[in-house]
């Protein structure tokens, strides 16, 4: 709780929570709204498998409403190995479960009229196997406001649909040399779709970085690679990867696969040893305060328009207060 009062006090937008499969994301949003003022709370990502669209339409008006309108919705598919593996529910499409999701989550919000919807993974009031009959229509009793949606997503497609569907784009891993080449495209073309003239400039990049700072550039890498060959080698099958996909679109695939292969074979060590330092550094921001600021540019540059930073230490944040603001 220091660090996050730290970067209320030095003007920080927002602070964000995540979840995978120990703690939740929402019970800490709530936590740190009731013990902050003026920083905005958002989740990267609650998994939308986890929970019904309705439960999050909840969810969300709650906490914006006890936090003074501060909460920020991020959300997203998860992938097969968590969704299968630990919420017990099939993985489906996630890009048709992206898409009906946020439709729901509108809809409750704008409370234009009881709620129904009919998908191929949402059902409301729900008819199938097993439905008493007796399911009707309901609006929900908070009035609340539309509250901002991120998208987690780092495939061509999942980025262009949350550039057409959302408010912004929560990416991971995201490198600012090889943005414009690799979403460029998808981020302009899902804004084209949305229509009622959406471009680039009202929509919001907000890629997370791990930031670490010290005055050794190798010491500070060796906090960034565990992370990045946990997400590259051990989160998802072989073959079914969406972080080791976007590691061999950087043109890492030797890495890619000496990772994956330590990382499923046990030797997690070994796996964190073959992640490159370039592919590290490229992803994060890392070294002495100077390095940290100057590298920001490249971030600005990229068309990052919000910077999520993972960091522990409150003097990085102080660097970035100072060089952003």
């Amino acid at each position: 709780m220091p660090l996050i009062l730290e970067a209320e006090g030095l003007g920080f937008h927002s602070v964000w929570t995540a979840e995978a499969w120990g703690s939740d994301a929402v019970t800490t949003a709530a936590w740190i709204a009731a013990h902050t003022k003026r920083i905005h709370v958002g989740t990267a990502v609650l998994q939308m498998p986890a929970r019904t669209p309705a439960m999050t339409a909840m969810t969300a008006t709650t906490i914006d409403q006890l936090s003074g309108g501060r909460f920020i919705l991020g959300i997203g598919p998860s992938g097969p190995q968590v969704v299968e593996g630990w919420h017990g529910v099939p993985y489906g499409s996630p890009l048709a479960r992206t898409r009906e999701y946020v439709s729901i989550l509108r809809a409750v919000w704008a409370r234009e009229k009881p709620l129904e919807h009919q998908g191929r993974h949402y059902q409301i009031p729900y008819r199938g196997p097993g439905a008493t009959g007796l399911g009707k229509p309901l609006k929900s009793m908070l009035h609340g406001r539309r509250i901002p949606i991120y998208v987690g997503g780092i495939g061509p497609k999942s980025v262009e649909q949350a550039a057409e569907i959302a408010d912004g784009w929560l990416p991971v891993f995201y490198s600012p040399n090889r943005a414009g080449l690799t979403y460029g495209n998808a981020l302009s073309a899902g804004c084209r779709k949305a229509g009622d003239g959406k471009d680039r400039t009202s929509f919001d990049v907000a890629p997370i970085a791990v930031v670490v700072q010290g005055e050794d550039l190798s010491t500070c890498l060796s906090w960034v690679k565990p992370v990045v060959a946990l997400y590259v080698g051990g989160m998802g099958a072989r073959g079914k990867n969406f972080y080791n996909d976007l590691a061999c679109r950087y043109g890492y695939h030797e890495a890619a696969k000496k990772i994956q292969d330590a990382y499923l074979g046990g030797r997690k060590a070994e796996a964190v040893a073959a992640v490159p330092d370039a592919l590290a550094d490229e992803v994060s921001l890392c070294g002495p305060p100077e390095r940290i600021r100057d590298r920001l540019a490249a971030w600005r540059e990229s068309g990052a328009t919000t910077l999520i930073c993972a960091t522990q230490q409150a003097e990085a944040l102080r660097t970035l207060a100072e060089a952003v603001m």
